[in-house]
């Protein structure tokens, strides 16, 4: 079959000894296909190979899609993946339990919450305190990931929607976004790769001022979903780009194991917050979103409702949390980080009181202090695997412990990993330009794919 690779100005014969193993090389810049096809001698009808990536724009990273196509349908879409490699499962072998967080939140680095706490609850799993992890520091997990999961989604919106040339769509979505990246600055210290959650608990509680932030920032951003819904929906244009675009039924789903929007478009209200309830989302009031045309559009209508349910969501947190102060790490001393930090003139520290207790007064707790941040815990011998529903889908950890202070393996089954395995059912068949709204529709990030 002749291969051919298209650029982007004149045609370029290229034949050589190379020929009869790769066949004829041609690089089109613009013109007829057919016309240009038929001066160089070659039967328009060949197919060409088309590398997308890993370089390109509109692969949500450094994804490579390698695409057979005949004429502008695509026969044939595979992905290649591995680019972005970063072995952070196995750094995370060399590491504490607790400096672990660190590395895993950088892994799908759109939803950086959802990996720490998938990672923190398998631990506690291991360790047994599942049941003893404080309500409070339960509350503002929920709380951190239903913020990053509306991050993540308006992220999904926006550079879904510049890749169809709607860069209003863009400036909108990363204007929301701005606003609630404020807030998680606020509580972390850090606007991403937060390592925020810990085993046993959270890092520290909400700061002065928190709550008030939160309440005032939720209906500037209900306020911007609702631009979005008016920009998108009823748009002719968009429906055109959308509609019948990417489709996968349930049995497709189901076969390759795919989760998230792009299950709930098929109709099956599968989400894990309701089905296997985590951290306390059995207390709150929300509604698990489905569509049933299993298409790029559904799945854009999908993740704009699910932001307004996480907004509902918020809401009910940061009431709980206002009612009912308490502690934010568990009790155990053996596992729970030995100070309370707190954000102060010069950013994030150890408690005041805590320094002047463990210097002056106390040398155990000093060398217990000591020991627990440069040793870690011990995890005794066992594994577990926790689920969670992230933006993408189900996200989940699976911890083997040894008995050390570090993991024996730590291993993620990340959504995007999964969902990538629909590019070839979603594409094929269908025209070039659509394989960028099958793509931006799996909402593929490749720091998690990769790892």
């Amino acid at each position: 079959m002749a291969r051919t690779h298209t650029h982007t100005a004149g045609v370029h014969s290229t034949p050589g000894a190379d020929d009869l193993a790769e066949g004829h090389v041609v690089n089109v810049q613009g013109g007829d296909w057919d016309q240009e096809m038929g001066e160089l001698g070659m039967n328009p009808e060949e197919r060409i190979v088309l590398n997308m990536g890993p370089q390109h724009p509109s692969t949500h990273g450094v994804l490579r899609l390698i695409l057979e196509l005949d004429g502008e349908t695509v026969t044939e879409a595979r992905a290649g993946i591995g680019y972005l490699h970063t072995g952070i499962e196995k750094n995370m072998e060399f590491r504490t339990w607790t400096q672990g967080v660190t590395f895993c939140t950088r892994m799908d680095y759109l939803t950086p919450m959802f990996q720490e706490t998938a990672y923190c609850l398998a631990i506690e799993k291991v360790l047994g305190i599942t049941a003893d992890i404080p309500e409070r520091a339960s509350a503002i997990r929920v709380l951190m990931m239903e913020l990053t999961r509306v991050s993540s989604h308006l992220i999904c919106l926006g550079t879904g929607g510049m890749e169809m040339g709607a860069t209003t769509i863009m400036t909108i979505g990363f204007r929301e976004r701005e606003r609630i990246l404020s807030v998680i600055e606020n509580i972390t210290g850090l606007r991403m790769n937060n390592a925020y959650v810990r085993p046993g608990g959270v890092a520290q509680d909400l700061p002065h001022g928190a709550i008030d932030k939160i309440r005032e920032m939720v209906p500037q951003v209900r306020k911007g979903i609702l631009e979005l819904d008016k920009l998108l929906l009823e748009n002719p244009i968009l429906k055109g780009r959308t509609k019948n675009v990417g489709v996968l039924s349930l049995t497709g789903c189901t076969a390759l194991g795919i989760t998230g929007p792009v299950l709930r478009s098929t109709g099956l209200p599968h989400d894990l917050r309701k089905l296997s309830p985590y951290c306390g989302y059995e207390k709150y009031d929300f509604d698990v979103i489905t569509r049933t045309g299993a298409d790029a559009y559904d799945r854009l209508v999908i993740r704009i409702e699910e932001m307004r349910e996480s907004l509902k969501i918020i809401e009910q947190v940061i009431d709980e949390l206002q009612r009912n102060p308490g502690e934010t790490m568990v009790a155990d001393k053996r596992i729970a980080w030995p100070a309370k930090l707190a954000v102060g003139g010069d950013g994030q520290g150890n408690s005041l009181d805590h320094i002047r207790e463990i210097m002056g007064t106390s040398m155990e707790s000093l060398i217990h202090h000591f020991k627990l941040v440069t040793e870690g815990f011990r995890v005794p011998p066992g594994q577990a695997y926790v689920a969670i529903e992230s933006p993408k889908g189900e996200l989940g950890c699976h911890v083997v412990a040894d008995g050390g202070t570090r993991p024996y393996r730590a291993h993620f089954r990340d959504p995007s990993f999964n969902n990538l395995q629909a590019v070839a059912a979603m594409c094929e068949g269908g025209m070039l330009a659509d394989v960028i709204v099958a793509v931006a529709s799996i909402d593929p990030v490749m720091g998690g794919v990769d790892r």
